[in-house]
């Protein structure tokens, strides 16, 4: 989906502008990974899991139809293109990145060199034309980047997990690679081969993988987009640890790309939605959640101080916590519901009773815009200099297509590559509820009864993912794929399951 930013003709006022839908590109039946624009054309370049690497123009029509389809030895997982020198550098499955020479016309893809960086699928590449440097990240936990003269590896960079968003400060030679974790490593990078890599620190703020990173290099602002629903503005330059949360998504962050000319942070997720920040606006740091055993405002026991529950005679509450001064209280006492904007939250969120009566008298007024993009998104890209913005999606309810719909398409899982000749899944068994493991038998922590009985702390619930027991983590400690069953990574397993499930295929 391409689409112009532009101001609303009734009201030219901040805030105000809204996505025009242009065009949309159509004729893929697999999986497209990422798509950039041509500057100065009306040009896109897009890459696919059925290993085609497509340009596309627009013709007298206005119809985008492909001047180029070739293709790769395998599957495009990412993409990037230089304007000045006309080079298109492709990460791959195999985990090779590839350079390409596109002609003036865009008629003509020229293959020059192939870089082995990586042993596993190439998440993103970028090219920095200051430094004539090529930088790629991998599943295979490497960070590498290379001289585009050369083809040559100049230093290289081993994470914790899987690498899967990259950026590059070309002023500072800064690389920000963020990971499956949800921590972004800073890398300081150099010329000299006894340290072209220097780790510099490492950025942690989110509770789900990093999905995807943008940078404001007059700023030193650093943006992340996670799992996790939310966004973390990182202030790199200030040099003083602050950072803030934008919450904006109901689901999975998975685009972000930032206009300095309109000082704006644009982000795309899978809940459909592009979000439009006013990154000019002064915003706040979120207050730290405080663990307490008891509720702080009136004081009753949270359920796992089991101390204070027998001496009140009375049951534990759950936590929750107040967003606006982080305290921790029971959902009695933090029945209220507000936007905050300041803090970043444009959505009603919780707040305790001793913050929501001041919390009204405040500027409560939207820094940020919504807008439905009509497709689940998974990648954006920004022309800043014509304002147009390109979104690579899912439709509702069907396939992930490229730049919108595909409704022909017979792939209708997210993430999940399933051809016509692959064996049916068996059913994921239910998960049961116990109030003890149906293993060791020792209770879980709201089985009160049977924690006094047996003199003893209960234990966390669990499911073994084979069978569907409820289980403690004791005797559910192992890991394994279950392919059979649709999980392709390592899943909780129960002892029992464990010792008959290395013996299937």
């Amino acid at each position: 989906m391409s689409a112009e930013i532009k101001a609303s003709p009734q009201n030219s006022g901040k805030g105000n502008k809204k996505p025009v839908l242009l065009s949309k590109i159509e004729g893929y039946s697999d999986d497209i990974n990422q798509a950039v624009i041509i500057p100065g054309k009306d040009g896109v370049i897009s890459v696919s899991d059925d290993k085609s690497v497509r340009v596309w123009l627009r013709r007298d029509s206005g119809q985008y139809w492909p001047s180029i389809c070739q293709y790769l030895p395998s599957g495009g997982t990412s993409v990037h293109y230089n304007v000045s020198t006309k080079q298109v550098y492709i990460g791959l499955e195999n985990g090779t990145v590839c350079e390409f020479s596109l002609s003036d016309d865009c008629n003509t893809l020229t293959h020059n060199r192939d870089m082995l960086a990586h042993t596993a699928r190439v998440c993103d590449v970028l090219f920095s034309l200051e430094h004539a440097w090529v930088l790629s990240i991998s599943h295979d936990k490497t960070f590498h980047f290379y001289d585009s003269h050369t083809g040559r590896s100049i230093g290289n960079f081993l994470a914790n997990a899987w690498c899967v968003a990259l950026v590059f400060d070309s002023l500072s030679k800064h690389a920000f690679v963020g990971d499956y974790l949800g921590q972004i490593s800073m890398l300081k990078l150099d010329k000299n081969p006894h340290n072209a890599v220097t780790f510099v620190t490492s950025l942690k703020g989110h509770e789900g993988s990093i999905r995807c990173l943008a940078w404001d290099s007059h700023r030193e602002l650093l943006f992340s987009g996670s799992f996790d629903q939310s966004i973390v503005v990182w202030d790199i330059g200030g040099k003083k640890g602050t950072a803030y949360e934008l919450q904006g998504h109901h689901s999975k962050v998975t685009g972000l790309v930032y206009s300095a000319e309109t000082n704006t942070l644009i982000s795309g997720g899978e809940d459909a939605a592009i979000v439009f920040w006013d990154m000019a606006a002064q915003r706040k740091e979120t207050p730290p959640w405080v663990e307490s055993d008891q509720c702080q405002l009136c004081k009753r026991p949270f359920f796992w101080n089991l101390r204070a529950m027998m001496d009140q005679k009375q049951f534990g509450l759950r936590q929750h916590h107040c967003r606006a001064c982080g305290r921790a209280v029971c959902d009695k006492c933090s029945g209220a519901r507000s936007t905050l904007p300041v803090l970043g939250f444009e959505f009603p969120v919780r707040l305790c009773q001793a913050c929501n009566a001041h919390v009204q008298d405040l500027d409560r007024t939207p820094l940020a815009s919504f807008h439905d993009s009509k497709h689940s998104i998974v990648y954006t890209h920004l022309d800043e200099t014509r304002k147009l913005l390109l979104t690579v999606g899912q439709d509702r309810p069907g396939s992930r297509t490229p730049l919108a719909s595909f409704h022909d398409s017979k792939h209708s899982i997210v993430y999940t590559h399933l051809d016509e000749t692959r064996k049916l899944l068996l059913t994921t068994p239910p998960w049961v509820e116990s109030d003890q493991c149906q293993l060791c038998k020792r209770p879980f922590f709201w089985n009160l009864r049977a924690m006094m009985d047996q003199k003893q702390f209960g234990l966390r619930q669990h499911h073994c993912r084979a069978c569907g027991r409820a289980v403690c983590d004791k005797c559910s400690g192992a890991r394994s794929t279950l392919p059979v069953l649709g999980f392709e990574f390592p899943v909780r397993l129960c002892q029992a399951c464990n010792a008959h499930v290395q013996d299937l295929e």
